[in-house]
């Protein structure tokens, strides 16, 4: 069915109405939601790195918003997908995690406080939409990159991309990364993914945001 335009509704006139209603001279172009999340592991820990910008339908809410969350003293998790949806479970996950560490007098290990998010992603996967990568470093198996997609699925990577500006980098990362990488080396391979991503995925914005290497300082 062919939808009126907005002058054919009584009271409403072309010079009013919004443009996003198609009024006005000209209509503003329409800004999509999106995220790109980087992590990469080396041989001390990880380096992770995400854009900034949150939208809510076509509206940019926040352009400088922090994607990475700290759920312990060697663990963050990158979040993409409803920013509510992901932020409730990062909060619960990091409270659970200060649980843990007081019953057991050790703090987690990152392979478990990714088993952790996939368990909730897997179990609400129809009211969720939540895409989160964990990335951290312990005594166990020193750094480690989880990727939980939307759906519940978990796999162990050693670089990792998430969120629509990741189908602008496989090819890209493939051809960069490669195993026994350098702490320097991977941090500009995370800057130069998030940056090229932004440039490219016109649904992420903002700047790029990283965390340096995750790694044991004792």
């Amino acid at each position: 069915m062919k939808s009126a335009p907005a002058s054919d509704f009584p009271g409403m006139h072309v010079e009013s109405t919004p443009s996003w209603m198609g009024g006005g001279a000209k209509s503003a172009p329409e800004v999509s939601t999106g995220t790109t999340l980087v992590a990469v592991e080396f041989a001390d820990g990880v380096v992770i790195g995400a854009d900034t910008r949150t939208s809510m339908g076509t509206f940019v809410h926040n352009r400088y918003t922090d994607k990475l969350t700290r759920l312990s003293d060697h663990i963050y998790c990158q979040r993409s997908g409803s920013a509510a949806d992901t932020q409730a479970i990062a909060d619960i996950m990091k409270y659970k995690m200060d649980i843990m560490k007081i019953e057991f007098g050790k703090p987690v290990a990152v392979h478990t406080a990714a088993y952790m998010f996939q368990k909730v992603c897997y179990e609400y996967r129809d009211q969720l939409s939540a895409g989160i990568i964990v990335a951290g470093w312990d005594q166990e198996k020193g750094g480690q990159v989880y990727s939980i997609p939307l759906g519940g699925m978990m796999v162990r990577q050693p670089a990792s991309i998430g969120g629509s500006g990741s189908t602008y980098l496989y090819g890209y990362l493939d051809s960069r990364y490669r195993l026994g990488m350098t702490k320097d080396e991977c941090v500009d391979l995370v800057l130069n993914c998030v940056t090229h991503a932004i440039n490219r995925d016109g649904s992420s914005g903002g700047c790029c945001r990283y965390v340096l290497p995750i790694v044991n300082h004792n």
